[in-house]
């Protein structure tokens, strides 16, 4: 009668809680060198393991090692990352930046924030306009040429009649032009970060006073 390979129920077991467990590459590995010795020796001698099934399992061996250590690599990497994130987040408390958004302020004796303009690529001619709330025109800048990229600017809070502007918020809006094609001239206002918290997922958001709804890292067009 041919001698079946069969492995000892003790050692499936161990091999299974292993697999579940996270105890590392190591007890890993060990569980695999632990099935291959116990099929080695209950196989059928008159039909034993080939050298190409062996290697096989060795590689196996080798390859489930290898991730185990590639996903600890990597989960190090994620949580420097997470720190790295969090230092550049606090560090930008108190600084001025540039956001998506189209609202500029007048203070007094017309006093404003900063705006800014980001398009994709070289522009021939930029036209910026400033509104009131009520939708009016209130300042009508000189068309000029602009690089790709994000240009900042200060409206020195008058009016196209030369007075001051009354204070409140305006809309500033924005296009742009290349050899006669229409570029996305997209209008950015400034803020001013006054914390970090966290989102759901644990990533830094900058809180910007209310002025927008906080933002990340990414979103940070230009820090003024």
């Amino acid at each position: 009668m041919a001698v079946e390979n069969v492995i000892d129920s003790g050692v499936r077991s161990a091999l299974n809680a292993t697999a579940g467990s996270s105890s590392g590459a190591a007890d890993m590995q060990s569980s695999f060198m632990t099935l291959l010795v116990a099929q080695l020796q209950n196989q059928d001698p008159m039909n034993p393991m080939e050298n190409a099934e062996m290697t096989s399992q060795l590689a196996q061996i080798n390859t489930v090692s290898g991730i185990e250590s590639l996903n600890e690599t990597l989960a190090g990497i994620n949580g420097q990352l997470d720190t790295s994130q969090m230092l550049q987040a606090a560090d930008m408390i108190g600084k001025g930046v540039l956001v998506e958004g189209d609202r500029v302020l007048v203070g007094e004796e017309g006093a404003t924030t900063p705006f800014g303009i980001e398009i994709p690529g070289a522009a021939d001619e930029v036209h910026i306009i400033i509104r009131n709330a009520a939708g009016e025109v209130v300042r009508t800048f000189e068309p000029f040429s602009l690089e790709a990229g994000v240009e900042s600017f200060t409206w020195d809070g008058k009016t196209d009649e030369g007075t001051v502007a009354p204070e409140g918020s305006y809309q500033v809006s924005a296009s742009a032009t290349a050899n006669g094609e229409s570029l996305v001239a997209r209008a950015l206002n400034y803020a001013l970060v006054s914390g970090v918290n966290l989102d759901a997922q644990g990533a830094p958001k900058l809180d910007l006073g209310g002025i927008t709804d906080p933002v990340s890292l990414d979103e940070i067009r230009q820090i003024l």
